[in-house]
């Protein structure tokens, strides 16, 4: 099972990354932790103290199988049931997109960790806006494979626009790790126009 965890985990760049930010010993809070991988891999090679919410009772189900601690929750609920600075790490990865209120749940994030990392799909990627100016519809991309209706993103944002808001609620950025296709080093000198994610360190100012 751990096998498969890593092999999932491989497949999603910005999880790998998060993984390695991670130090041993750490208590991690996963919001919208999935089926478990990126805390079950944690747990057996970082000895790591964890917890995930996740909503839906069939990956709950699976994380209970991996033997991950998980809470059933709605993250557009908050997160009132955890105390100030419970965590070393909150993790929130290609899930802020997806719930009503991205600015409170970065307040919550504040509360009760001590750093957070954050990864989301930027619609500011040169496919995406290269789809909207030259074919006039809602792009579809590798990190954005949904089309208009289907999608479970309400509120899709560009690596300005996290930036913008960190700097709005006095959130200090500590690392900002944008990465590409094949196109890492143009990521990495223009990340708003050529990373299609990105993943933010951030924390109290």
């Amino acid at each position: 099972m751990l096998k498969k965890a890593k092999k999932n985990l491989a497949k999603r760049q910005d999880l790998m990354i998060i993984a390695d930010i991670i130090p041993p010993e750490s208590k991690v809070l996963d919001l919208g932790c999935g089926n478990g991988d990126l805390i079950h891999v944690l747990k057996e090679n970082k000895n790591i103290y964890a917890c995930g919410v996740e909503i839906s009772q069939d990956k709950i189900l699976e994380c209970v199988n991996k033997g991950v601690s998980v809470i059933h929750g709605d993250l557009n609920n908050g997160l009132s049931e955890f105390l100030d600075d419970s965590f070393d790490f909150v993790v929130l990865s290609q899930t802020i997109q997806a719930v009503q209120r991205p600015d409170k749940l970065l307040d919550d994030m504040m509360r009760v960790g001590k750093t957070s990392l954050v990864s989301f799909m930027n619609i500011g990627f040169w496919r995406a806006r290269a789809q909207l100016f030259f074919r006039g519809k809602m792009p579809v991309t590798t990190t954005l494979p949904h089309c208009w209706y289907n999608t479970p993103n309400i509120h899709l944002a560009t690596i300005k626009d996290f930036k913008k808001l960190c700097s709005e609620k006095q959130i200090k950025i500590t690392k900002e790790i944008p990465f590409g296709e094949n196109l890492n080093f143009a990521a990495q000198l223009f990340p708003n126009l050529f990373a299609p994610t990105c993943v933010f360190c951030i924390e109290k100012a």
